[in-house]
C-alpha cells in the first residue's frame, strides 16, 4: 500500500511539473516570429536583413530594409492571444519583384499621377506608366523595391535612409530620405518620414501596409468596423484619377464618419464604387493645419483588436483589397483571397501635381518634408 502511495505521489509530481512547464512554455512563447535568417541576403551588392522591434507588452514589428517593408506585426487580442495582422511573405524571396506593394515605403509619390506626367516650374516630367494609363506608387522601381541603408537599429526603433538620385523614375532632384519606425510601450507603432531635395520636386510618402486585425490568415475584412474622420472625399474617373472635385460623404457609401462595417455598402449601386471595384479612394481628413490628429479607427469585433491612426497628413486612401484575387500565396502557404486585407494610407491627395486646388506636394531646396503616422493598438 505504501509503495502504491509513493508511486502515485511520484507520478502526480511528474505530471504536475510537466503541466507547469508546458504552461510556462506556452506563456513565454506567445507567437513564433518570422525567421530572421530567411531575410538575410544581398541585393545589388547591398545587405538585406530583418529587424525586430519589441515593447514591454510583447508587441513586435518585424521590418526588412528591402523596401522598408513591415514583414510582420504581432498584436494581442482581448484575451492576450497574439496574431500577425499584416499580409506578406515569410522570406525575402516573396517580396522581391512582387507588384502588390505589400507593407512597403511608397515613394517618391504615393498613389497615382495622371498619364505619368506633371509640369513643375514650366518643365514637363514624364514618369513610368505602370498602372495604365497612369503612374502609380513611384513607378517601376519605387521605394518599396530598393535596399535602404540602416542608419540605426535598436530594440524599439529602426532608422532607414535612401538617396533617390536625380532622374530616378523620371523625378527631378536628388532626394535624401529618412524613415524612422518606432514601437513604444503605449502600443504606438509610429512611422516618421523626412526628406530634402537639391532641386524642386514632388514628394508624397506613405506606407502600403495591408491589415487584417483578425490575423492575416483569417478570411476577409468585410466585418471590420471602420471610422474615417472625414466629411469629404475626392471622387475619381474610371482610371482612379481624382476629378478635382471635393464631395461630401453624407448620404453616400463613402460615409464612415460613424463606425460602420466595411461590408455594409461595399457592393452598393454607386458609380464611384464601380470605378474602384470597391473602395479605392482618398478621404479629405477633418483637420486644419499640420498638427497630428485622429484620422481613422478600425475594429475587428471577434478578436476585439482596435487600431487608431493619427497623422499630420491631409488625406487618407482607403483600399479594400479589391484586387487580391487568390493568385498570391503568402506566409505559411496562405492564399490571399479577395478582400482579405485592407490599406489605410495616410497621404497627400492623388495626382496633386496636376491639381492646383489640392494641397501642394512640391518640395523645394532648403525646405524639409516631414510627416508622421501613428498606429495605436488596444482592445475593445
Amino acid at each position: 500500500m505504501k509503495n502504491n502511495m509513493k508511486s502515485f505521489i511520484l507520478i502526480f509530481t511528474i505530471v504536475s511539473l510537466f503541466l507547469v512547464s508546458a504552461c510556462k512554455t506556452e506563456k513565454e512563447a506567445k507567437f513564433t516570429p518570422l525567421d530572421n535568417a530567411k531575410f538575410e541576403t544581398s541585393i545589388n551588392n547591398k545587405a538585406v536583413a530583418l529587424f525586430n522591434l519589441e515593447n514591454s507588452n510583447g508587441l513586435m514589428a518585424q521590418i526588412t530594409n528591402y523596401g522598408g517593408r513591415i514583414a510582420a506585426l504581432w498584436v494581442p487580442d482581448r484575451d492576450g492571444n497574439f496574431a500577425d495582422i499584416v499580409t506578406g511573405y515569410d522570406s525575402i524571396e516573396g517580396f522581391i519583384g512582387n507588384a502588390n506593394f505589400f507593407n512597403g515605403i511608397i515613394g517618391r509619390y504615393g498613389n497615382r499621377i495622371a498619364k505619368g506626367k506633371f509640369t513643375l516650374n514650366g518643365i514637363e516630367y514624364s514618369l513610368a506608366i505602370n498602372n495604365a494609363p497612369n503612374s502609380l506608387h513611384g513607378g517601376n522601381v519605387g521605394f518599396d523595391h530598393v535596399v535602404w541603408n540602416v542608419e540605426k537599429s535598436t530594440k524599439d526603433s529602426l532608422v532607414l535612409t535612401y538617396l533617390s538620385v536625380d532622374g530616378e523614375e523620371g523625378y527631378p532632384g536628388n532626394l535624401s530620405v529618412k524613415v524612422t519606425y518606432t514601437l513604444n510601450d503605449s502600443n504606438e507603432f509610429k512611422i516618421d518620414y523626412c526628406a530634402e531635395t537639391d532641386t524642386p520636386t514632388v514628394v508624397n510618402l506613405t506606407n502600403h501596409a495591408y491589415f487584417n486585425l483578425a490575423g492575416y490568415d483569417k478570411g476577409d475584412i468585410l466585418s471590420h468596423i471602420l471610422m474615417l474622420n472625414a466629411a469629404y472625399y475626392t471622387p475619381v474617373d474610371s482610371t482612379l484619377i481624382p476629378t478635382g472635385e471635393i464631395v461630401a460623404v453624407a448620404g453616400t457609401p463613402f460615409d464612415f464618419t460613424t463606425p460602420t462595417a466595411i461590408g455594409d455598402r461595399i457592393n452598393a449601386d454607386d458609380q464611384q464604387i464601380k470605378f474602384g471595384a470597391g473602395y479605392d479612394h482618398n478621404w479629405v481628413l477633418n483637420k486644419t493645419g499640420n498638427a497630428m490628429s485622429l484620422a481613422a479607427t478600425l475594429e475587428e469585433p471577434v478578436s476585439g483588436r482596435f487600431m487608431e491612426i493619427y497623422t499630420n497628413e491631409p488625406g487618407l486612401q482607403f483600399y479594400s483589397g479589391n484586387f487580391l484575387d487568390g493568385t498570391i500565396t503568402g506566409k505559411g502557404g496562405v492564399v490571399y483571397q479577395h478582400r482579405q486585407a485592407l490599406c489605410l494610407e495616410t497621404q497627400h491627395y492623388p495626382d496633386s501635381p496636376n491639381q492646383p486646388s489640392f494641397p501642394t506636394t512640391v518640395l523645394n531646396p532648403g525646405e524639409k518634408y516631414q510627416t508622421a503616422t501613428i498606429h495605436k493598438f488596444s482592445v475593445k
